[in-house]
C-alpha cells in the first residue's frame, strides 16, 4: 500500500481515537468535580464511599476496567452495553473522573481558609464565593497536574483496542497481522507526537494567562 493509503486509514482511526478523548473529557471532567465534592463532604458515610470507589478505580487497572463494562452487563444481567465504543467511553470516563477528582480536591483544598471567610464578611454566598474568589485560583493551580493527566488520557485511548474498537493503534495492527507491514504501527507515534504538541501548547497558554495570580 502507498504512504498516501495508509495515512488516510490511520487519519481515520485517529478520528476514532479523537472521539474517545474529547468524549472522555466532556463527561470525566464534571464528573471529577462532583466526585470531588463528595470526597470532601461532611457526611462521613458519604465522604467514605466515595473515597473507597476512588481507591478502587485508581488501584485496577484502566484495561480491566474496560473488560468489566464491557462484559458484565451482559453476563449478570442479560443487558450488554450498545456498542464496543460506549462501553469504551463509559470506562474511561469513570477512570478519569475519579483521577481527575483528586486533583480537584487538592486544589480546593489548597486555598486559605481566610479567602473563604474574606467573602463571608463581604456578604457573599457559599456559591459566589467558590465561583467569585476560589474557582479561577483552583484552575491555576491544577492547570499543570491536570495538563499531565490529559495527555496521559491521549496514549491511553489506544487501550480501546482491546474490546476491538477501531482507534489509530488497532488499524495499524491491522496492516502488521493482513499486510505484512510493520512501519504503521511506527507512524502513528507522529499522530500522537502531533497531538500531545498541540495539547502542550494549549496548556501552556492557559498557565501564561492565569499568571496574574502569582501576584
Amino acid at each position: 500500500m502507498s504512504f498516501l493509503e495508509v495515512t488516510t486509514s490511520l487519519l481515520l482511526g485517529f478520528k476514532t481515537t479523537f472521539y474517545i478523548f474529547a468524549l472522555t473529557l466532556l463527561f470525566a471532567l464534571p464528573l471529577g468535580l462532583v466526585i470531588s465534592f463528595g470526597s470532601m463532604s461532611r457526611f462521613a458515610p458519604l465522604r467514605l464511599l466515595v473515597k473507597i470507589i476512588v481507591w478502587i478505580v485508581r488501584g485496577i487497572p484502566l484495561m480491566l476496567q474496560i473488560f468489566i463494562i464491557f462484559y458484565v452487563p451482559g453476563f449478570m444481567f442479560g443487558t450488554p452495553i450498545s456498542s464496543r465504543f460506549n462501553a469504551a467511553i463509559v470506562a474511561f470516563s469513570i477512570n478519569y473522573a475519579c483521577y481527575f477528582s483528586e486533583i480537584y480536591r487538592g486544589g480546593i483544598e489548597s486555598i486559605s481558609r481566610s479567602q473563604y471567610e474574606a467573602g463571608q464578611v463581604l456578604g457573599m454566598t457559599k456559591s459566589q464565593i467558590f465561583f467569585r474568589v476560589v474557582l479561577l485560583q483552583v484552575i491555576k493551580r491544577i492547570t499543570a497536574p491536570m495538563s499531565n493527566e490529559v495527555i496521559t488520557l491521549v496514549k491511553d485511548t489506544a487501550l480501546a483496542r482491546v474490546i476491538m474498537v477501531t482507534e489509530i493503534i488497532k488499524v495499524a495492527e491491522n496492516f502488521v497481522s493482513g499486510k505484512a507491514l510493520i512501519w504503521p504501527l511506527f507512524y502513528t507515534g507522529a499522530f500522537y507526537l502531533l497531538f500531545v504538541g498541540i495539547l502542550t501548547l494549549l496548556f501552556g497558554h492557559i498557565e501564561k494567562r492565569l499568571d496574574y495570580f502569582k501576584a
